[in-house]
């Protein structure tokens, strides 16, 4: 889920995010990077539905994050975004959209909270439009750890809540993890493991 977190003026971040699923042998990819621009922007591309041992449905994703208002002194930000996506492999639609919206407070003893809106187009997470709510959690432990939350509401491909940590692995690499409850078929499978590691180029 995207954070307030903005990249400055010529920062690059790359990350390599998966998942895998005890009930399913398959396992999927999602390389991407991040490059800062300025004013409270940054812009990415996003390479979503990666797998093995099949490909999967792939999608090339441009995304935009706009960091709109934010106060340092009170701890709030206010943040818009939004990915396209063009499918490439098991094309299900032409051109999907994911627009969203989120404001975030936080606190100097560590803890980070969000909570937005948010809208996927036809066919991006289900079969038709998804709308709701996208929210987030954040508590550092010391310097190295950060515990973690997410939880995208509704029926869809992204309906989990994702509770899990941050572990700061050098000043450059971080390791994510988390484990993803289904919002609905948690009996049928619906769960997996997701970790993601990033890194800042400089």
């Amino acid at each position: 889920m995207p954070s307030a977190d903005i990249l400055d003026k010529g920062k690059v971040y790359g990350e390599l995010d998966g998942t895998v699923r005890a009930s399913d042998p398959s396992a999927t990819f999602t390389p991407r990077v991040v490059i800062g621009v300025g004013h409270g922007v940054e812009v990415g591309l996003n390479f979503d539905g990666l797998g093995a041992p099949d490909v999967g449905s792939l999608e090339i994703s441009p995304t935009v994050k706009w960091k709109i208002w934010n106060d340092v002194n009170a701890g709030w930000y206010f943040y818009v975004g939004d990915d396209l996506f063009f499918p490439v492999t098991m094309r299900m639609f032409d051109v999907g959209n994911y627009g969203y919206a989120s404001l975030a407070k936080s606190w100097k003893h560590g803890t980070r909270v969000g909570f937005g809106g948010y809208d996927f187009t036809h066919g991006v997470v289900a079969r038709g439009n998804r709308a709701g709510g996208q929210f987030t959690f954040e508590q550092t432990i010391g310097k190295r750890v950060t515990l973690a939350a997410e939880w995208y509401s509704g029926k869809s491909s992204v309906g989990y809540v994702s509770p899990g940590a941050v572990w700061r692995l050098t000043s450059k690499l971080c390791l994510y993890t988390a484990y993803q409850i289904g919002n609905s078929g948690v009996s049928r499978g619906n769960h997996q493991f997701l970790w993601e590691f990033g890194y800042n180029f400089n």
